[in-house]
């Protein structure tokens, strides 16, 4: 009994053995490709990893001339601060807002206009449109908000003259509180729905043609062809996609919302970014605003976890 159970072992050992031999020799096989990956792995160690060690101030009373080793241990009072604040509501439901504008409205945006560039058979027209479309992207959100300022400004606004023009009130959409979304998620669509198409039409480029000429010998028309055969071959891209929006449910970005914030529209522009900039920066609260970071980092962990497990739960694909 004790020999077969020792053989056991011994089978089990090899086999471990077998296995990491086969990893090597997988990973000396494919050499190059890991080389190419590390550069991206270092990134992601130096600026995210290595970081996270700060998120232990959260806990602490951190003083900057103590540092983390001699700072005053609090627990989760600050945590208590942030869920008992009175202003937590307000920054939870129009980040929460913010996000649902992006996901229920631009989301969409790009899949539309990718399925729109695949239907265009003049290459010259497609390519100076998709030109057009990619430009504002490489413009900041300094440059976004500028030009919108300047349209919408009561005074010489290009948009404000034609609403005057047509005898109606100007409308002062940068202090108004009503105008801030619609504002906000109008220059999201302008600066991102062109880039954002390059991995659906990338995706689309996949799809076998044959498929579209065994749809046309049996009489489907063009919209029938992307709606049977196009969408359904980018189903998991714009899953992935969407799965990867969910977890970033918190983190809008600091610099758009900030540039657009100011007092009027404070009670619905306000969000976790700005609120961190400011705590944390500006009133030098950093073991508060690194509790607020830290719990919008947990709650996006959790959102991904939870859109992966719905879509495996549906037999799609997921990110894991």
């Amino acid at each position: 009994m004790e020999s077969t159970t020792l053989t056991a072992k011994e089978e089990s050992k090899q086999v471990k053995r077998m296995k990491r031999s086969e990893t090597w020799r997988k990973v000396k096989r494919n050499k190059m490709i890991y080389l190419m990956i590390l550069p991206g792995l270092i990134y992601f160690l130096i600026y995210k990893y290595l970081p996270m060690y700060g998120l232990i101030i959260s806990f602490q009373d951190y003083k900057p001339y103590k540092g983390i080793s001699e700072s005053e241990w609090v627990g989760f009072e600050h945590f208590t601060r942030l869920f008992t604040s009175s202003e937590f509501w307000m920054i939870f439901k129009n980040t929460l807002v913010l996000f649902g504008l992006q996901v229920f409205i631009f989301f969409p945006i790009p899949i539309i206009i990718s399925l729109m560039l695949n239907e265009v058979r003049h290459s010259f027209f497609k390519r100076g449109v998709q030109t057009l479309i990619y430009i504002p992207h490489f413009m900041s959100w300094v440059v976004i908000v500028s030009i919108s300022y300047v349209m919408l400004t009561l005074d010489g606004g290009i948009v404000n003259a034609i609403v005057d023009s047509l005898g109606f009130e100007k409308i002062n959409f940068l202090l108004n509180d009503t105008w801030f979304r619609p504002m906000y998620i109008l220059q999201v669509i302008w600066r991102e729905a062109g880039w954002g198409t390059i991995i659906f039409l990338a995706a689309i480029t996949a799809v076998d043609p044959q498929l579209y000429e065994a749809a046309r010998m049996d009489g489907a028309n063009r919209f029938r062809q992307m709606w049977h055969i196009t969408i359904p071959a980018i189903r998991n891209v714009i899953i992935v996609l969407l799965i990867l929006k969910i977890g970033d449910v918190l983190e809008l970005g600091f610099e758009h919302v900030y540039l657009l914030l100011n007092a009027s529209n404070r009670n619905v522009a306000e969000i976790f970014d700005t609120y961190v900039y400011v705590a944390g920066l500006q009133q030098g609260q950093f073991s508060y605003s690194t509790a607020v970071g830290f719990f919008k980092g947990i709650v996006g962990l959790m959102m991904v976890v939870f859109a992966n497990w719905l879509a495996k739960r549906f037999n799609e694909e997921g990110i894991y």
